[in-house]
């Protein structure tokens, strides 16, 4: 079974305008005499590869410790696309998806495609850029999707992947009260 690792690396990933850029500092260090390392990391739960909690955009929607596992776990479609898309796009390219859907490319989800991605019982959608949309229609496009019950898996990279069926496995770290988490993304070859 061929694994592609779709994450980027937190450090140097791009960051969202305005977000804080991660940090590392050493806590311990062998070298100074400690008895192990130990570093504290310091970032914005939307750095790097990282899974939207509807309450990123919800008042009172769920937390990324309350995110169903069965979002980020299974079956999954990676279609690719370039540009903003609309519903009426949407619409065409959408047919026989599974569950979980990647979008490969520099893309942009407009409103009108997120009505139409959040009427398919879609457990999660993924992009490459940061965000699932330009920054204009951000709270609507949000708001629409994990209104739907869906997450949102953004900062991927597709780069290695071609468009096809796979197995997704995206697990956010369980923090109680947090809009969101880094993630290890992989796709397994089904």
């Amino acid at each position: 079974m061929r694994v592609y690792d779709i994450s980027r690396e937190v450090l140097s990933a791009p960051v969202y305008p305005d977000d804080p850029s991660p940090k590392i500092q050493p806590h311990c260090r062998i070298e100074y005499g400690d008895v192990c390392n130990t570093s504290v990391l310091n970032l914005c739960a939307h750095n790097g590869t990282h899974l939207d909690a509807p309450l990123h955009f919800i008042a009172g929607g769920r937390d990324i410790a309350s995110v169903e596992l069965d979002c980020c776990i299974g079956k999954c479609t990676v279609i690719e696309y370039s540009g903003v898309l609309l519903g009426a796009d949407a619409e065409k390219i959408i047919r026989g998806v599974q569950p979980r859907l990647l979008f490969k490319g520099d893309m942009q989800i407009s409103p009108s495609a997120a009505f139409v991605l959040s009427t398919l019982g879609l457990r999660l959608v993924g992009v490459e850029p940061q965000t699932v949309s330009a920054e204009e229609s951000a709270g609507e496009v949000h708001r629409q999707l994990l209104g739907s019950g869906m997450v949102l898996l953004e900062g991927l990279d597709l780069s290695a992947v071609k468009p096809g069926d796979y197995f997704l496995i995206a697990l956010p770290l369980k923090i109680a009260g947090c809009d969101g988490s880094p993630v290890r993304a992989v796709l397994c070859e089904v």
